[in-house]
Parts: structure tokens; sequence; C-alpha cells
């Protein structure tokens, strides 16, 4: 079976084509700046990158482009569109709808839509691009898979706020969590790496990029994670404050005379990594700002990585102590900067990183703890699309 898994954004589309027979991909690229003149596809095949510029009005158009190049012209992988077995999409936010993949009919959508307030930016995307592949193919299953679903396991002291309780009922607000996909893949996978079972295990999963967030995982399901109700809410992030005392945030609005509008801006925009150090929401900058001897980089740093080890030892002490920390995600995986400032000072937790095998690893699936280190850490590279290409192959057939 081969299965398209689609990421739509509101200016793009990401795509990977799976062969579900050994799970390779056969091509994975993306559309981007859709709406705009000089709007492009990009993919990979066979190793190599390729570009194909064209102006691309709307989604419906970008997943025709996307059909019209598998399927025809010299970078074709696909005789034809009826090879295709299934459609896989990644949902942002399905509130309390979903706590697990399902087929999308016209009644989940309906039930997806009713979570737009929750996620305005990603859920009407995530939608066109349901829709696009319904115009073009109208009989080929298609699957969503949901960002919210995994921490829907989280207890109601865990996800609640200590908000009116009423506020809850009427409107939802509480905590759902994001990066699901990528949280459920690693906390599966770290299992099978190590060979052990995850009842019984007690595992940290960070994941650790421009977007950061870190769930608790016990016997294998989630029991906290870092995000809230918008995917601002925890770590330090590229561009996002994380967390922030309410008071200020109200304060800032009275000093700066900001409406709503602008105040999301300044929190999700112009905070974090960026924010601080005044030079960059890229991690790997904020380093050559350090070498530079820029001390707003050096803050930048630190406070980023004191953020990851404040919730690590906030998730063991939930779950009653740590088996596993793994670290994923583009900075998680590629900084060994990130893991050591985040695990520095752990030793009385029993966390003890060797630093040869933590400099040495870098997008590789790898042990960094040292033998003698009562908890494992591990780096284990995210695979959000093969996650949700396995959850389309188990509902289609």
């Amino acid at each position: 079976m081969k299965i398209l898994v689609l990421n739509c954004g509101s200016s793009s589309i990401k795509y990977a084509l799976y062969n579900m027979d050994d799970h390779s991909v056969i091509t994975s690229g993306g559309i981007e700046k859709i709406g705009l003149p000089d709007s492009f596809i990009k993919f990979k095949l066979n190793g190599e990158k390729h570009q194909i510029d064209r102006p691309i009005e709307e989604h419906t158009a970008g997943v025709q482009f996307i059909f019209e190049v598998l399927t025809s012209g010299k970078y074709a992988v696909l005789k034809h569109l009826d090879e295709l077995g299934a459609v896989g999409h990644r949902m942002v936010h399905g509130g309390e709808k979903f706590n697990k993949s399902v087929r999308l009919t016209p009644e989940v959508m309906e039930a997806f839509a009713a979570c737009n307030d929750l996620a305005p930016l990603h859920n009407p995307a995530n939608i066109k691009g349901v829709n696009a592949v319904s115009a073009l193919l109208p009989d080929i299953p298609q699957v969503g898979v949901f960002d919210t679903a995994f921490h829907q396991t989280m207890p109601d002291y865990a996800y609640m706020y200590a908000l009116p309780y009423e506020l809850y009922e009427k409107y939802g607000v509480r905590r759902y969590g994001f990066h699901g996909t990528s949280h459920r893949y690693v906390s599966q996978r770290v299992c099978e790496y190590l060979g052990i079972k995850p009842e019984g295990k007690r595992i940290i999963t960070c994941h650790i990029g421009n977007g950061a967030s870190i769930a608790a995982v016990k016997d294998g399901k989630c029991v906290d994670t870092s995000m809230g109700l918008t995917p601002l809410e925890g770590l330090i992030m590229g561009t996002r404050s994380g967390d922030i005392d309410a008071g200020a945030v109200t304060f800032l609005m009275d000093k700066l005379n900001l409406n709503t509008h602008e105040l999301s801006n300044l929190l999700n925009k112009k905070s974090g990594l960026a924010g601080v150090s005044g030079l960059s929401s890229d991690f790997r900058d904020i380093l050559a700002g350090i070498a530079d001897g820029n001390d707003r980089a050096r803050l930048a740093k630190e406070m980023y990585t004191y953020r990851i080890k404040k919730y690590i030892g906030e998730y063991a002490a939930a779950m009653g102590g740590v088996d596993v920390i793994l670290f994923t995600g583009g900075a998680g995986e590629n900084q060994w900067e990130v893991r050591e400032g985040a695990t520095s000072g752990l030793q009385f937790m029993g966390v003890e990183v060797d630093p040869e095998r933590n400099h040495a690893c870098r997008a590789t699936e790898a042990i960094i703890s040292s033998d003698s280190s009562r908890v494992t850490v591990c780096v284990i590279p995210t695979d959000e699309e093969l996650m949700i290409a396995l959850d389309t192959q188990a509902l289609v057939s």
C-alpha cells in the first residue's frame, strides 16, 4: 500500500509518500507561499533536491500540483493516483472530541471544525487540505491524526486551570498539549530501541525545536505535558515566551496600550530566544553569538536550557521518578549544548550524561548517558509523518 501524508498550513502544504510494505519514503517535499506570485514546490527524490516554481492561488490547486508532480513528467513516482491507498492528514487541535486517529467522515469534519476557535490559524488550513483531496479524489479514504490526541490521557488535575470552572464548561479552557504525534512516536520508539516494555516505565520526552514541549509518559500514556490551551505555554521557544505571569501580561497591555492581537504577536512572534537575545530564534545563531561574546545570547541559552531542566525535574516528581529521558526535535537531536544544559546538575536524580557520547551524537538514535547512570538518556529522532502513515494504514486496512 502507498500512503500520502499531508500537513497543511495556512500558506504551505508539506507531504510525504510512503511505501507501507517497508515503511520507506518514496518522495517528500512541500509547497510554500500559497497565494503569492512566487510560490513553489520543492521535494526530494532519490537523494536529490528539486524545485519547480509556479503561482498557486489556493490549497486545492496546491494539492493538484502535488498530484501532478507525483504522476507525470520526469519526477513521476506513480503511474496513476489509483495507486494511492489512502491519505493521512496532520490535524492540529482536536479539543476533547478526539483521543485517537479517525477516518475523516462528514460528521468527523463537522466536529473538528467546531474546534476552530482553539486553533484559528491551524485548523482551518487542515480542513482546506482535506477538502482539496476530497474534491480531486472523492472516493479515497482519508484519516486524521491529531496533535492533541496523545495528551487526552492526562488526569483532570493535570489539565485543568485554576479558573472559574464554568469557563472550562462553556469554552473548553484547559491544557490540551501539542506535538502529540511526535511524543507518541518517540515514547514508543525508545522502548523498541532499548528493548523494554512501556508498562512500568516512566519516560520524559523532550521535543526541542523552534516550537518545544515536554511530556511525562507513564506506562505508555501521557500524564502531563508542557503546552496548554495553545502552543504558547511551557518551555521557552524560538519566538514564543513560554510560561509567563498572567499579571505581567495585563501589565504590558496597559503600559504598551496593546490589544489582544498585538499582545499575541508579542508573546508568540517576538519573544523567546529571539526576544531575549536580540539576535535570532535559531539556537545555532545563539551559540555563534555566545562565541562572539554576546552576553544576551548567553542569557538566552541559559534561560532556555534551565526551563527544560525545571520541567524534567517537575515531571520526575509527578511520576515518582524517571527511567528514561529522551531528546528529539531539531535542537534536541542536533545540539549537544541543549542536552548538556538541560541535564547538568541532575546527578541527584541518577542522571549522568557521558560528555563524549553526547558530543558525538547528532540526529541519530543513541544512548548518551554513562554506563553508571541510573536513568537512561537517549536521542531519538522523531518521525511524525511515519506515525501518521502507520495510523492511516491501520484504519483503512
